[in-house]
This record gives structure tokens, C-alpha cells and sequence, in this order.
């Protein structure tokens, strides 16, 4: 029996055996019949599930095909078991790195959510959310981490489907598989050299050394091939060069004018003809087609299909009109049959096989691809007319995602927009203070409600250590375009630091500094009685968010899950993004910080956040000082430091942007004359100026004339 060098003896072993026990259990629940496995010989990644000797379904883990980033920006692995009919009859995540599951939501909900999946065929278009249709079948999503279960679906049924088409048991052409067949520019010719056809790729070359196939087996010589000797490794044992004939500027540059025009009149619609040249003393050709009729040393590839040449596909090539060419003494035209549907602008691969003989019948074959993609300029495609469905399959995940979630992009686009509205007109509104403290209050129930509770926008510290780990490993945009709202704050936010600094981020846009100060407003109408901490514990106790996240970004160096668990003393996730539908502590925790709240405005934000704390650091970099302050500021006057909420303002009148939340009340106090002092005295002393002798309005009209 002939075998693939790469691949070992597939014995079958029992279910008990399997690893990891997570994949055992899923296969054992899936279909109880099974009693032992076996990887397929053509692809090990897949086992075949047996019951006795009966062949009863089929069992994969995703990550082996598939490595799409989810939320942590790690890929997450699935194993999923088709029966022989093309159904899934169970799939289950067996291993993640997200953190909304590792602490947040029990892991119970995500496999109540890919229990759905059970009883779908393949190849069925499934979505998350939304409502079923004839053409798909959309399933109930996971509040709180619908990034996660949109990757989770992605990677089930793109495998699935793909894995089914590959056992045959559904179709495997699907959107993007295989595109309109492209069609050949048999009009144009330019005159080019052997130079100028394999510098654009129009003919390939592979150099297969003597070394290199002594590796491959190792044990013994390839077929008809003595064993290199050391200094011999980098001979060659074939140099091979493939080169596509139907394109005129390829083909009659390559055959002359003549054997071009009598090749083409040998073709028939739908085949094509491309030219296999090599030198070295291993033959392409071999001598099977001798006996067998059949080129068992070379086979085409496209599309996952394999064909191989017969001698009615074979002519001979002698002459060639390449002055500036190699000498290649073995040269031969091969014509690819209309049956084999072949798509000259799909890359191809033409597999050269080099065998070993291991027994009286059996032998080990050693494979070297050598691709091929016609350069574009030689065809032309058809355009694809898609429905919006198809196109949008085709897409990566994070457009799919992008597109589900338009109107959120859109409304945190407006919302946006109205911010920077409020910041770059913020001296006009102040001068309104009433107008000014509604739109601020309404702002503050919109990032909540929305952002917060409904987009599940809430920024955190493990965003921050994804990035910088993200840095060391291997950056992906992929990775952060996945979830389009906190992209599209992240982007914000990058700006808005360097612009205004942490202030508006903090004071405007953060969901849990908004439920925190909201809260506040309530127990102040409430009469709540409000404690001001002394401003020299105050100052010190800023220290603290600081040492939390150096103590995070040094955890996450080392382990990012390790960090991300540590990251719990932020309580968004669970009065966010889990909208405190979570285990009691913390709930309790959330609660306790919210409960301090009522007295001490922003406690957590002031003094324990280590989100506000990476944010305070670039801040000294901003751009603007927009929030005004006069001489008297701190010196006589401190009405401003003693009205600042999270007490941002120095004795001196000084603004510290790194813990300012940009309420504008200090700008509202600015410009009213009726409450600044220093406006308060220069609106008096206007008065007294008034009524002082010599003022014109105190002089008769006949004088002043």
C-alpha cells in the first residue's frame, strides 16, 4: 500500500484513550454507539467515529482549521461531531481565553448557547440573532458577550461546512469557494524573453536539492536516486519550471508562431495546455505512463481536487524559441481535460512525487508543491452578482460584525458628534449654566443607558494590557476591530487624551463614572449628606490607582489571564456589562462602591480606577487648556476648589488635568458675574463708575454735544 511520508499507520484506538477528556465526553454524549476512533488517512485532523466496525459520524476541533480571534484576542477551540449524513450532532467549546466567561458569565450559558447547534445540517447559513428566514436560521445570542458567541458561530459553521464538503456529505461549492470561471486574453501578445516570464511569474520554477529529498527519507534513498554524499546535498535532483500555454504571450513566445497555432488548434473549448520543463537526474515523467498509461509522478491541485495525466494528455516539446532559456533536457506539453473544470486564474499547484519503495508492495511517497497563479494581467474575471447575505458570508468576521451592529456604530457616531459639539462650544454653553447642566445630565443617561447597559460599551484596564501584550506577541487589527463600539471608543478616547486629556473620557463617556455621579445628583436632591475628604489625605490617596495598575501590567508580562482576573477590582463588567445579573460578591462589591458614592462623589474613579490611571498618564501630552482661570484663582478666591466635585483643583487654582473629570462647573462659575467673585467686583466697580461725577450718562446732553 502506497502512504504518504508524512503520514503514520492509523490504528484504531479505544474511545477511553482520547484526549483531551473535555473532546471524549462531547463524542460519547454526541452519538453513546461509538466505541472506538481513527484519524483519516488523507487528513488526521479529522477522526472517524466507529460503533464496532460501522462508520457512525465524524469528530474535529476547530483550531486545527480555523483561527479566528475572538474577544480575549486569542482563537478559542470547538469540538464538533457530524454524523454520515452531514449533521452536527453536538458541538461544544472546549477551551477559551475570554474573560467574560473565565469570571463574569458561568460557562453553563455558552454551552445552553451551543447546544443549538445540535440537529444542523453543515452547510446551513446560521446567524446570531435576529429571526429565521428560509435561507437561514438564526440562533439566540449571549447577552453580555455577543462578540464571543458570533466568533463561536463563525468557527462551528465555517468548519463544519467546510469539513462536510470535504467527506462529501454536503455540497462543498459555497460563497467564495469557487469563483465565475475566469476567461483567458487569447488576443494580446507581447514579446517577452525567458527573463522577463519567470521575473512575472508567467513561468514558475522549484528546485528540489538531493538533500532535501534524502530528508524526506529518511531511512533510505528516494526511487532510482543514490544517497547524496555530503558534498552533494545541494546538487539538484530536479529543476523543474511549469508555465501555462493558452496565454498567447507565454505560449507563442515560449513554442514560435507555428507549434503555438497548431497547439491551439489541437485544444478544445473548456481544456488547457501548460508546458513541464526540468533538467537533473530525476524525471518528471517516469516510466509509469509506459506501462500503466498513467504520469504517476506529477498531479494538479486546484480547488482540493487532484487529476493526474494520461498518455492521450501527453505530447512531446522539442523545440523552443527562448534564445536567453536554460538548457532543460526533459520538456513536455500536457493538456488539462475539459472534465476536470479547470480555472486558469485560480492558483494551482502542480505535486511532484517522489517515491521511496519500503517492501515488495509497498512504498512511501514524498510530495513537493510547487504553486502557480497566472498573472493577472493575462484574464479577466466576471463580476459576482451576490444577494446581501452571500456578500456579507464572504466578508471577514469583523465586517460581519460591523454590519450587524450599524445601528449602535450609528447612534455612538451622533452621540459622539454631540460631545464634540459640547467641547468645542463649551465657553458659549457655560454661559448657560441651567442649559448647560440638563444637556450634561442627559449626556450622562445616554452614556449609561446606551453605551453602558445597551452597547456594552464600558472601556476597561484589560482592553489596556490586551493592547501591550498584543504589541509583544503579534499585533492583529482583527483583534480590536472585532468589537466595533469599543474600537470606535478606543479611537475616540486615543484622541481625546492627547487633545483634552482623561477629563472628558472620565467625566463624559465612561458608563460606570456616569451611573456613579447620576446616582449622586439623586442623593443630593435627596439631601444626602456629602463628605469632602481633606485635601492632603485626598492627594495621597490618588497613589492608589496607580499602584493597582503597576501591579496589573506587571501580573500581565506574565500571564494576561492572570491579569484579567485581577482586573476585577474594576466593577464594570458586573454593573455594565453584566448589568449586575451576577454571583453575590460581586454584586456586593459593585454595590458597596455605588453606596460610598452617595456620600463622596466618584470615590473609585478618584482613587482606586486603574483604567483612569493609564489614562492620566499621557495626559501631560494634551493639546489644549481649555478650562480658563484668572490671577485671583486660589489667591484670594477658592470658590471654584471648593465647588469641584472630585476636588481637581489645587488651593493654588490650579487645575490637575490628571484627575479632573470635565464637568465644566468651574467655567459655568467663570462666567457668571453674579457668582465669581472677581467678576462680582468688577460688575460693582462698573456701578459705582456709573454714578460717579463726569460719567456721560450723568452729564446733560447739551454738554456732551
Amino acid at each position: 500500500m502506497a502512504l504518504m511520508i508524512l503520514a503514520m499507520t492509523a490504528n484504531a484506538q479505544p474511545l477511553s484513550e482520547y484526549e483531551p477528556a473535555a473532546g471524549r465526553q462531547v463524542i460519547q454524549i454526541a452519538i453513546p454507539s461509538v466505541t472506538d476512533f481513527q484519524p483519516r488517512e488523507d487528513n488526521r485532523a479529522i477522526q472517524e467515529l466507529y460503533a464496532g466496525d460501522e462508520l457512525v459520524g465524524y469528530a474535529y476541533q476547530t483550531l486545527d482549521f480555523v483561527q479566528t480571534p475572538a474577544y480575549s484576542g486569542k482563537p478559542l477551540n470547538a469540538m464538533v461531531v457530524l454524523d454520515t449524513e452531514g449533521e452536527i450532532k453536538r458541538a461544544r467549546v472546549i477551551h477559551h481565553d475570554e474573560p467574560i466567561l473565565l469570571i463574569g458569565i458561568p460557562e453553563i450559558k455558552m454551552h445552553e448557547f451551543t447546544d443549538q447547534y445540535t440537529g444542523l445540517k453543515a452547510d446551513q447559513r446560521v446567524t446570531v440573532g435576529g429571526k429565521s428566514t428560509e435561507r437561514r436560521m438564526a440562533v439566540d445570542g449571549l447577552s453580555g458577550a455577543t462578540v464571543t458567541v458570533m466568533v463561536i458561530n463563525e468557527v462551528i459553521m465555517r468548519t463544519a461546512h467546510r469539513i462536510a464538503g470535504e467527506l462529501g456529505l454536503v455540497e462543498s461549492t459555497g460563497v467564495g469557494e469557487r469563483p465565475p470561471m475566469a476567461e483567458v486574453d487569447t488576443d494580446s501578445f507581447r514579446k517577452r524573453s525567458w527573463t522577463e516570464l519567470t521575473g512575472d511569474g508567467s513561468i514558475r520554477r522549484m528546485l528540489v536539492t538531493r538533500g532535501q529529498a534524502d530528508d524526506a527519507f529518511v531511512g533510505g534513498p528516494a526511487e532510482g536516486v543514490e544517497t547524496a554524499a555530503p558534498g552533494e546535498r545541494d546538487d539538484p535532483l530536479i529543476d523543474l519550471y511549469v508555465a501555462y500555454l493558452n496565454v498567447p504571450t507565454i505560449g507563442r513566445n515560449l513554442l514560435g508562431g507555428k507549434q503555438y497555432e497548431w497547439l491551439t488548434s489541437e485544444l478544445k473549448e473548456g481544456e488547457h495546455a501548460i508546458a513541464v520543463m526540468a533538467r537533473g537526474e530525476y524525471s518528471f515523467k517516469g516510466s509509469g505512463y509506459v506501462r500503466g498509461g498513467i504520469f504517476d509522478r506529477i498531479q494538479i491541485r486546484q480547488f482540493g481536487d487532484t487529476f493526474n495525466f494520461r498518455d492521450l494528455d501527453y505530447y512531446r516539446l522539442s523545440d523552443v524559441y527562448l534564445g536567453d532559456m536554460p538548457r532543460l533536457p526533459e520538456m513536455a506539453i500536457f493538456i488539462i481535460r475539459q472534465q476536470y473544470n479547470f480555472d486558469p486564474g485560480t492558483p494551482w499547484s502542480l505535486e511532484l512525487s517522489v517515491k521511496r519503495q519500503t517492501g515488495p508492495l509497498d512504498s512511501e511517497f514524498a510530495v513537493f508543491p510547487m504553486e502557480y497563479q497566472l498573472p493577472e494581467q493575462y484574464y479577466t474575471r466576471p463580476e459576482v452578482e451576490l444577494t446581501e447575505e452571500e456578500w456579507l458570508e464572504a466578508q471577514p468576521m469583523w465586517v460581519q460584525v460591523w454590519y450587524q451592529r450599524q445601528f449602535q456604530i450609528i447612534v455612538l457616531g451622533i452621540g459622539l458628534g454631540v460631545l464634540m459639539f459640547i467641547l468645542f462650544f463649551q465657553d458659549w454653553l457655560v454661559k448657560k449654566p441651567k442649559i448647560t447642566r440638563w444637556i450634561r445630565h442627559a449626556f450622562l443617561t445616554y452614556t449609561l443607558f446606551f453605551i453602558g447597559w445597551y452597547a456594552l460599551g464600558q472601556l476597561s484596564i484589560v482592553n489596556v494590557l490586551t493592547f501591550v501584550n498584543s504589541l509583544i506577541s503579534g499585533f492583529r487589527w482583527e483583534t480590536f476591530l472585532v468589537d466595533p463600539v469599543i474600537f470606535i471608543l478606543w479611537a475616540t478616547v486615543a484622541g481625546i487624551v492627547l487633545l483634552w486629556g482623561r477629563a472628558v473620557y472620565c467625566g463624559w463617556l465612561c458608563p460606570f463614572g456616569a451611573l456613579q455621579e447620576l446616582v449622586n445628583e439623586i442623593a443630593r436632591k435627596l439631601k444626602v449628606p456629602q463628605y469632602t475628604v481633606p485635601f492632603a489625605i485626598h492627594e495621597r490617596l490618588w497613589a492608589i490607582k496607580y499602584i493597582v495598575l503597576l501591579v496589573l501590567f506587571g501580573v500581565s508580562l506574565d500571564s494576561l489571564a492572570t491579569a484579567e482576573k485581577m482586573a476585577e477590582i474594576e466593577p464594570f463588567k458586573t454593573a455594565i456589562t453584566l448589568r449586575f445579573d451576577r454571583s453575590w460578591p460581586f454584586v456586593t462589591y459593585a454595590v458597596l462602591l455605588i453606596g460610598v458614592n452617595l456620600f463622596t462623589r466618584k470615590v473609585f474613579c478618584r482613587y482606586m480606577c486603574p483604567l483612569g490611571a493609564a489614562l492620566a498618564l499621557p495626559t501631560k501630552l494634551r493639546v489644549f487648556d481649555w478650562l480658563k482661570r484668572r490671577k485671583e484663582c486660589g489667591h484670594p478666591c477658592r470658590l471654584c476648589e471648593h465647588e469641584c466635585e472630585v476636588q481637581a483643583i489645587h488651593p493654588d487654582g490650579t487645575i490637575n488635568y490628571q484627575e479632573c473629570h470635565y464637568c465644566l462647573d468651574c467655567q459655568m462659575t467663570y462666567f457668571d458675574d453674579k457668582k465669581c467673585p472677581p467678576l462680582i467686583v468688577k460688575r460693582r466697580g462698573k456701578r459705582r463708575g456709573h454714578n460717579a461725577p463726569g460719567h456721560p450718562e450723568q452729564i446733560p446732553v447739551t454738554q456732551v454735544t
